[in-house]
């Protein structure tokens, strides 16, 4: 069989692709991005910047199994952290201007879990928020471009080079069923600060000290 090496899969064991993470077994090794492991952190994230956060609404593509899963983990940490999460569930362009219809004030901000059709759709996403006057959460860089607020991810030019360290590995003779699958271990916080002055956010300096971008 071919050895195959992935580098930006969210979740390996669940979707079959890997026995265990410490035992692939197969002919299939790579890293893992885990992005629901970091909901927590995201809506931390969020909370320092809207303060007064108490209502989260939580978009997600429910045909997508892993932004389920996401959702599921986004709304469990909310709970923790003593929030109140409305779900925003969506499974084409076409829904989702009346999600955001659907929430008429019922949100303080907007945690988006990102999958192909959101991310085609972030410019059209991230309008409806900012008319909506949401913050929003987002897992990568691309979509503080598109004018959301912030984003907390893996960075994922670390995760490829890393990828190509798997390869060497196994063209030198090393089987993909004895190398475990690793997870990030570099994460990139950006802030979009034209995004905060427009819905009238002040971004505490402690936070932008820790942020690896600023989009101004």
């Amino acid at each position: 069989m071919v050895p195959i090496v992935f580098a930006v899969v969210d979740d390996p064991v669940g979707m079959g692709l890997v026995a265990s993470l410490a035992r692939p077994g197969g002919n299939v090794t790579g890293l893992s991005i885990q992005q629901s492991d970091l909901a927590g952190k995201r809506i931390e994230l969020l909370r320092e910047i809207v303060p007064g956060l108490r209502r989260l609404a939580i978009m997600a593509n429910v045909g997508f199994p892993t932004g389920v899963q996401e959702m599921g983990e986004a709304r469990s940490a909310a709970r923790m952290l003593g929030l109140d999460p409305v779900a925003l569930e969506i499974r084409r362009a076409e829904d989702i201007a009346p999600a955001f219809e659907s929430l008429k004030d019922r949100a303080d901000a907007l945690y988006v879990v990102g999958d192909a059709l959101v991310i085609t759709h972030r410019v059209r996403i991230n309008t409806l928020a900012l008319i909506a006057r949401l913050p929003t959460m987002h897992n990568n860089r691309e979509f503080v471009e598109a004018a959301g607020l912030m984003s907390y991810g893996p960075n994922l030019s670390d995760l490829f080079r890393r990828a190509a360290d798997y390869v060497d590995k196994i063209l030198r003779g090393a089987k993909p069923a004895d190398l475990p699958v690793e997870q990030p271990t570099k994460f990139d916080l950006v802030i979009n600060l034209t995004t905060a002055k427009a819905l009238g956010l002040e971004v505490p300096p402690t936070l932008l000290a820790r942020a690896d971008e600023v989009i101004e």
